[in-house]
Parts: structure tokens; sequence; C-alpha cells
């Protein structure tokens, strides 16, 4: 992902520790039949107090042979239905590239950008980065059957 979408913007020193960070609550992998991995997703607990019931959604990447197959929508109702599950509220943030694809999906997803921010980091030739932060208002979790369920194409990678 990141030779192809630049995605961590950053490349980490320790990819499996950025997989599985200290705030992780639950992650899921969506995969092909022979194990190669289309897909992941990831939600964080947000620390801040402020928060209340809300967590993150982070860590989503769709493989380039994966896409056009609506999995990054599947993966994302997923986690709709399991935050709605658990009485939680989401947010994310995504660098704040206004013409990028994430930011294109986030908002016709139904994600509402609430707000943009300096990161606590820069960019790989130190320039400072945005982010655009969003929630997802209520009224879009969906209401219908787990798609990712029927096919039964993810696994649950939790750490917790």
């Amino acid at each position: 992902m990141h030779e192809t979408d630049a995605y961590p913007l950053n490349w980490p020193a320790d990819p499996r520790r950025w997989l599985n960070p200290p705030r992780l609550l639950q992650a899921w992998i969506a995969e092909e039949v022979g194990g190669a991995v289309d897909g992941h997703v990831a939600v964080q607990r947000i620390t801040s107090e402020k928060a209340g019931r809300h967590v993150e959604l982070s860590r989503l990447f769709i493989a380039p042979a994966a896409r056009r197959r609506a999995l990054a929508s599947a993966l994302v109702d997923h986690i709709r239905i399991w935050a709605a599950e658990q009485e939680y509220g989401l947010t994310l943030n995504v660098t704040d590239e206004h013409r990028s694809p994430a930011v294109a999906f986030y908002e016709a997803t139904g994600w509402r950008h609430t707000h943009t921010t300096d990161a606590e980091w820069a960019s790989p030739d130190g320039r400072p980065v945005r982010l655009r932060h969003y929630i997802l208002p209520s009224r879009t979790r969906p209401t219908q059957q787990d798609p990712m369920a029927e096919t039964g194409r993810y696994e649950d990678a939790s750490q917790t």
C-alpha cells in the first residue's frame, strides 16, 4: 500500500506495531480464499476525555488487486454495525488532500467533516501535514445484515 498509494504517508519503523497499536480495540482482515490479504480495517480507543463513547476507525486499506469490488464499503459497513452494537460513535481522520480518493470515499459514504488540524508529525520531506477529522452521524449507520458476515471474507484480527 505504501508503494502504490503512499499509505501510510510515513512508512513505520515497525509495521507490525503500526497495525497493532496500543490503542487497538478491534481489527478485521479481508482475505482471498488462497489467503492473500485484500483489505484491513481497525478501530482504536480515543484517549481524549472529550471522546465519550466514540472510537476511531483507522488503518483502512484495500490491496490494489481487490479494488472496485466494494470491499472498502463492506469493511466500513461492518465497522458501523459493530460500533452500533457496542454503542460507540465513530470518528476518523485522514490527510487533508481534498481530491484524494480517501476523502471522496468517506464523504460519499456519509461521514461528516468536522474540522481540520495540524498533525503531530510531518510528511517524509518534512512538510507539515493537515488532518481532516470526520464523524459518522448515527442516521447513516446501516440497519441491514452485515455484508461481510454473508460472504465470510473477513477475519477478526483483534488483540483485545
